[in-house]
């Protein structure tokens, strides 16, 4: 009980964050800006995002081919179909309760492939740890690959001490030490705090992370999990296309905004509000006005949110006349 209560008090939390940081980004806008950044959404080219959509539902369809091959792990071979529309309801599930998708899909797919959920949820705290590596490793390569315009950019918020890393060796030198010192300061933290509950996710993480490394179709799986983010990437790329403002952008800066959206989307529900702001910041870094940039941020999020709305619905009306002619089928072919 009381963990639930703590988990509807998070959500209440994060979720007002992320209305607040709304407000905030509306309240500095000036009344000519709002009337521009509304002409900016209306006027954006609404074609690039039929591809988008397209692009999102491969994402998710590469997402629930991948979780099959951890869930042969444990002797569990559930349809594409029913595995997809699992997958699209537990992110639909995510936007009413953070982590409530993880047990949506576990149940659903359980209740239509006639498996135990409980079987499952192994899988689900591996790929969380996957991604979350995953994430971090992309992050690193987003960082290396524009290290020095980021360094720049990141001194350039902390003040005074931008011009001591202007040079982009002295970033790269500075981002190699700190991956030097990270191993040995990170593995003394882990032994003094490995029982604490930071400890215990440490614990979670590898061995999720192992549990892949072992299995025994790694290869297809680290395929698909190579499409997945390359779909994630490409949805932004194509987005940028949809405004002329963002329409010279490249991939690696589709990539920076790729690993700050997904901070976002980890700490507001959905993304709520973080997703936009994180989003609008970063594309000013590129020299994007503060209006279209804070356009782009909405129309990438409401169309995200959108696909997996729309797309999350679909699986909650089909899955169940969809089993139901899979039953039937079945029957016929045992007569």
């Amino acid at each position: 009980m009381k963990k639930t209560i703590l988990t509807v008090v998070q959500y209440i939390l994060f979720l007002g964050l992320g209305i607040w940081i709304i407000y905030h980004m509306l309240h500095q806008l000036t009344d000519q800006q709002k009337h521009e950044l509304g002409n900016a959404i209306i006027n954006a080219n609404a074609w690039y995002l039929l591809p988008v959509i397209v692009i999102g539902f491969l994402s998710h369809l590469f997402r629930a081919i991948r979780w099959r091959y951890l869930l042969e792990t444990v002797d569990l071979k559930p349809s594409v179909v029913n595995t997809t529309f699992a997958v699209l309801i537990g992110y639909i599930a995510n936007l009413a309760l953070p982590r409530a998708g993880e047990v949506a899909k576990c149940t659903v797919l359980a209740k239509y492939e006639k498996a135990p959920a409980d079987k499952m949820i192994g899988t689900i705290v591996a790929e969380r740890a996957f991604d979350m590596v995953c994430l971090l490793v992309i992050a690193a390569v987003a960082f290396l690959l524009q290290a020095q315009f980021l360094g720049t950019f990141v001194m350039a918020k902390m003040g005074d001490f931008q011009t001591k890393f202007e040079n982009s060796k002295t970033t790269l030198a500075l981002l190699g030490l700190v991956a030097v010192l990270a191993i040995p300061v990170g593995r003394v933290l882990y032994r003094r705090n490995k029982n604490s509950k930071v400890g215990r996710f440490v614990t979670e993480l590898s061995r999720g992370v192992l549990s892949i490394v072992r299995m025994k179709k790694r290869g297809p799986f680290l395929l698909y999990t190579v499409l997945i983010w390359a779909m994630y990437l490409l949805q932004l790329y194509v987005g940028f296309w949809c405004l002329p403002e963002t329409a010279h952008l490249g991939v690696a800066t589709a990539l920076v905004v790729l690993v700050y959206g997904s901070v976002g989307v980890i700490v507001t529900p959905g993304g709520i509000g973080l997703y936009t702001l994180l989003v609008a910041q970063m594309l000013t870094a590129y020299n994007v006005a503060e209006v279209p940039a804070q356009a782009f941020g909405w129309i990438a999020w409401v169309a995200q949110t959108a696909v997996i709305v729309l797309l999350g619905l679909i699986s909650l009306v089909a899955i169940q006349p969809y089993n139901k002619r899979r039953n039937g089928q079945a029957e016929l072919d045992k007569a």
